[in-house]
C-alpha cells in the first residue's frame, strides 16, 4: 500500500477530528479512504483496519480496569485530598511548585491528566487568587505538572505503549521516572517566560469544597499498592499483569480509606471515563493497521537519514506527530507504537527504551484545539479561548522538552549501561 494513501487518509481523519466529527468515526473514516486510495481493495482494506484493533485489544481490557482504580481516586476525594494536601504544605511562598506538583502526583499515579486539572484547578485558583496570578499561569503550571506525570503513570498512553512494544509496565515508567522529575524543573523554568498581563484569578472563578476528604496517607494508599505489584517482576520476578495489578490496588484503597459504600458509584465512574478512551482506541486502532502495512514508515525512516538524525529519534517523533494529528496522548501514543514498534525494534532499540521515548513524544503536541484536552482545562480554569491559545507554544515547549530528555536519557543509558 503507498505511502501517500496513507498520509492523506491521516489528514482526512485530522480534518473531520477538527470539524468537529467525532473523533473515532473520523478515524475509521481515514482509514477506509486511505486503503483504497493507496491501491487496495475495501476487503483488504477492512482485514487490515480489523487487524490494527486486534493488535490493541489486550491493552484496551487492561485500559478498562484501571477505572476501578481511577473512578476510586476520584469518587472517594483522594486526588482532592493529594492535591489540598501538597499545596496546604508548601505553602504560599512555594505556590508555583506546589500546583506543578499536584497535578504531577495526580496523573503520575494514574489519574487522566484532563481530569487532574479539573481537579486541581479550584484549589489553584483559590490559592491563585491570594497570591495575586493569572488563570494562564495557572493552568500552564497544572497543565505542565500533568505533562511530566502523564509520562510515567499507568495510564492508558503508558499502558498501550508498554503494550505495542510488548515490555513490561513498570519498566516504562520507571525509564521516564528521571526525565519527569528534571522535566518539573523546566516548567517552572518556562513559567517564567510566560507574560504576566494575563487575566488575574478573581474570587467569582472558583468554589471551594467543603465535604470531608480523607487523609493523604489513605489517598495515596490505592496507587501505593498498584506500584508495588507492578514493580514485583523487574524486583523479585512475580509477575502481576497491569489488568490485576490496577482493580487490586483501587479495592485496597478503598477499603484503606473506609468508604466501600462508594466502591459500586466509583467502579461505575471509573469504567465510563475508560470506556470513552476504549472506544477512541478502536478508532486509532483502524488507522493505525494502515500505516503499519504502507509505505509511510519507510519515508519517515528514509527522511530521517537524510537528515543524518539517529534511530533513538524515530520514537519521540513518531510520538509527537501522531499526537499533533490526534490531539491527544492516547491517541498519539497508540498510532504510533502500533505502526513504528517493530522498525524501533529491529533498528536495536530496546523495546522499554521504545515504549518510554514514543510515551514521552506524545506529550508535545496533545493539547492543539482540535482535541478536548484543550477545551476541558481552559474550563476548568476559567481562561478565555484567546488567552488559552496563547498557551500553546508554551506548553509545546514543555512536551518537547520532555521527549528530548527522554530520549537522551535512554540513548546514554543504551551506550553506557
Amino acid at each position: 500500500m503507498t505511502a501517500i494513501g496513507a498520509l492523506l487518509g491521516l489528514i482526512l481523519s485530522i480534518v473531520m477530528i477538527i470539524r468537529k466529527i467525532n473523533p473515532t468515526y473520523s478515524m475509521i473514516l481515514g482509514a477506509i479512504a486511505g486503503g483504497l486510495i493507496g491501491g487496495i481493495s475495501l476487503t483488504e482494506t477492512v482485514t487490515l483496519m480489523i487487524g490494527g484493533i486486534k493488535d490493541i485489544t489486550p491493552a484496551i481490557i487492561r485500559i478498562l480496569t484501571a477505572g476501578v482504580l481511577t473512578g476510586v481516586l476520584i469518587k472517594t476525594g483522594a486526588a482532592e485530598s493529594i492535591a489540598e494536601t501538597i499545596v496546604r504544605k508548601l505553602g504560599k511562598t512555594r505556590v508555583l511548585f506546589a500546583l506543578v506538583l499536584s497535578t504531577f502526583l495526580l496523573t503520575a499515579i494514574g489519574v487522566f491528566i484532563d481530569v487532574a486539572v479539573i481537579t486541581v484547578a479550584p484549589i489553584a485558583l483559590a490559592v491563585a487568587e491570594k497570591s495575586r496570578l493569572t488563570k494562564m499561569t495557572v493552568l500552564l503550571e497544572m497543565i505542565g505538572g500533568g505533562k511530566c506525570g502523564n509520562i510515567i503513570s499507568p495510564n492508558p498512553n503508558t499502558l498501550i505503549a508498554a503494550e505495542n512494544f510488548q515490555v513490561n509496565l513498570f519498566s516504562v515508567m520507571m525509564v521516564n521516572l528521571i526525565p519527569a522529575l528534571l522535566g518539573i524543573f523546566v516548567v517552572l523554568l518556562i513559567i517564567k517566560w510566560l507574560p504576566g498581563n494575563g487575566e488575574l484569578v478573581s474570587k467569582n472563578d472558583f468554589s471551594v469544597s467543603q465535604h470531608q476528604l480523607p487523609s493523604f496517607f489513605q489517598s495515596i494508599s490505592g496507587p501505593v499498592v498498584t506500584v508495588l505489584l507492578l514493580g514485583l517482576r523487574p524486583i523479585a520476578g512475580i509477575s502481576i499483569d497491569p489488568l490485576l495489578a490496577l482493580p487490586i490496588g483501587g479495592i485496597a484503597g478503598i477499603l484503606i480509606i473506609g468508604k466501600t459504600n462508594m466502591l459500586k458509584e466509583s467502579v461505575s465512574f471509573g469504567l465510563e471515563k475508560m470506556s470513552v478512551v476504549a472506544i477512541l482506541l478502536i478508532g486509532t486502532g483502524t488507522i493505525a493497521g494502515i500505516i503499519k502495512n504502507s509505505d509511510l514508515k519507510d519515508y519517515i525512516l528514509n527522511g530521517l537519514a537524510a537528515l543524518n538524525m539517529s534511530e533513538f529519534t524515530i520514537a519521540p517523533v513518531a510520538g509527537a506527530l501522531m499526537s499533533a494529528a490526534t490531539a491527544s496522548t492516547t491517541a498519539g501514543a497508540t498510532i504510533a507504537s502500533a505502526s513504528f514498534a517493530n522498525i524501533i525494534i529491529s533498528a536495536g532499540i530496546n523495546g522499554i527504551f521504545g515504549a518510554a521515548m514514543v510515551n514521552a513524544g506524545a506529550t508535545v503536541f496533545d493539547h492543539l484545539p482540535h482535541g478536548s484536552f484543550f477545551h476541558a482545562t481552559a474550563g476548568a480554569s476559567a481562561v478565555q479561548i484567546k488567552e488559552r491559545l496563547k498557551l500553546i507554544p508554551f506548553e509545546s515547549l514543555i512536551g518537547f522538552s520532555l521527549a528530548f530528555i527522554s530520549t537522551l536519557y535512554c540513548w546514554i543509558s543504551a551506550m553506557y549501561f
